[in-house]
């Protein structure tokens, strides 16, 4: 039998076991961190202790599939040499904190063109992680390309922005997509039922691939359909509602991806959410 992969953005503050104890805590199966502050260039280093409680923290807890989340600061497709130069290096630290932890997944957001063009954010893009090539055969850690809302001037709101990237990278990088609910609910697709899941995941298998993906952000969105607006919800508190993850739950391909809640619920209601989605999975 299959284990159902569901967790939630857990904490790594004290050391990034912290991370896997918590999301036992709350009874994930699966927990996405961020193995350094989010908010900062300056990336930490990993000890080798913090090496060995990490292994011995996957070992007790039976976490699998685990995700880093990148700094937000990182913009792989800017148009300025400066912040580009930075986003890369911040990058490339993040990738070798991945490795050291045997980290599976490496979740990112593709860039906001800033200054330029939607086509030259994304050629930038795919020259950033075309870059990253040697460095990710030196480890097993996947590049996901996360779904984003369309807010300012993020791209990787249209399928078609992913498969650029995807189609120019795939065949020299570990790559795949993170497909967020609140992010492309917010983009435009409707995925609020079973029947208007048909149409976003028939898109995706056409103008990507279902094969590229890899993952879900479980999340409602507080804003309505096709808003641009990235404002997540607890589950069934937003504008989606639950059927939509009624149905990744119980879909025979989706529900046996890795799914982690960023809902603002804290642990308590990271603990009920994931009964919830257990519970729809059985």
């Amino acid at each position: 039998m299959k284990t159902i992969l569901i967790g939630a953005h857990t904490s790594a503050a004290g050391g990034s076991q912290n991370a896997l104890y918590e999301g036992k805590d709350i009874g994930a199966t699966t927990i996405q961190l961020f193995t350094s502050n989010q908010k900062q260039w300056k990336g930490r280093k990993i000890t080798e202790e913090e090496v060995s409680l990490w292994q011995k923290a996957l070992d007790e807890t039976g976490i699998q599939e685990v995700m880093s989340h990148d700094s937000y600061l990182i913009n792989l497709g800017s148009p300025s040499p400066e912040s580009l130069e930075k986003s890369k290096q911040a990058f490339q630290d993040e990738i070798e904190r991945c490795h050291l932890l045997n980290i599976p997944y490496l979740n990112f957001h593709p860039g906001a063109a800033t200054g330029s063009s939607e086509e030259q954010c994304i050629e930038t893009i795919i020259a950033s992680l075309l870059e990253m090539e040697k460095l990710l055969h030196k480890g097993s850690t996947r590049l996901l390309l996360e779904t984003t809302a369309g807010q300012g001037t993020c791209v990787g709101y249209r399928f078609e922005h992913l498969a650029s990237i995807i189609q120019a990278v795939h065949k020299k990088i570990p790559i795949g997509v993170c497909i967020d609910t609140c992010h492309i609910f917010a983009a435009g697709y409707d995925i609020r039922t079973e029947k208007a899941w048909q149409k976003p995941l028939h898109e995706f298998d056409e103008i990507v691939g279902l094969k590229h993906l890899f993952a879900f952000h479980l999340n409602d969105s507080l804003k309505p359909l096709g808003s641009k607006v990235d404002r997540h919800a607890g589950l069934g508190e937003g504008e989606i509602g639950l059927e939509c993850f009624q149905f990744l739950m119980t879909h025979p391909t989706l529900k046996y991806l890795p799914k982690y809640l960023e809902t603002p619920v804290g642990l308590d209601g990271w603990k009920k959410e994931i009964a919830l989605l257990k519970k729809y999975a059985h």
